[in-house]
């Protein structure tokens, strides 16, 4: 079974990146709510009784992906890499008001940058994905006025 088998071998680590990040931004989101109303059975992860914020994860994550991705040539590496590097970006990026101030300001109106650029993020690489794939078909069709039917 193939992963995404309409998405060119080319793009599809990058798609899997976008919709890696989105949802484990939005996931996130909804479980450091979850953990903030005190939903019983949820909690902070804790090593030593200090508070592992899930940045520290998406950095390991991320060493991890650029690892993988300096000796790993094949379509399907690439795709789940992809996946692997969305989801890790989205871990720091969801804290990243808390990396620039150096405070956990997560709940506070400070906090507002991380989601800020979590939507940059998504609108950008998305935008970046829908460009390029208009352009991919109007390509492939000869590049005349109905962008021809190639897929991308």
């Amino acid at each position: 079974m193939r992963v995404l088998p309409g998405i060119s071998p080319e793009r599809r680590g990058f798609v899997l990146a976008w919709w890696g990040f989105a949802l484990t931004f939005g996931g996130m989101r909804l479980l450091t709510w979850l953990i903030h109303i005190d939903v019983a059975g949820v909690g902070d992860v804790q090593a030593g009784g200090v508070h592992l914020h899930h940045y520290v994860w998406g950095i390991l994550l991320l060493v991890a992906v650029g690892a993988g991705g300096l000796v790993e040539r094949s379509a399907r590496a690439r795709a789940w890499l992809g996946l692997a590097y969305g989801v890790g970006l989205a871990l720091v990026v969801d804290e990243a008001a808390l990396l620039i101030s150096l405070e956990d300001v997560y709940w506070d109106t400070e906090g507002g940058v991380s989601i800020a650029l979590a939507i940059a993020v998504i609108a950008v690489a998305g935008g970046v994905l829908a460009v390029t794939r208009a352009r991919r078909r109007f390509h492939a069709g000869g590049g005349g006025r109905d962008g021809g039917g190639g897929r991308g």
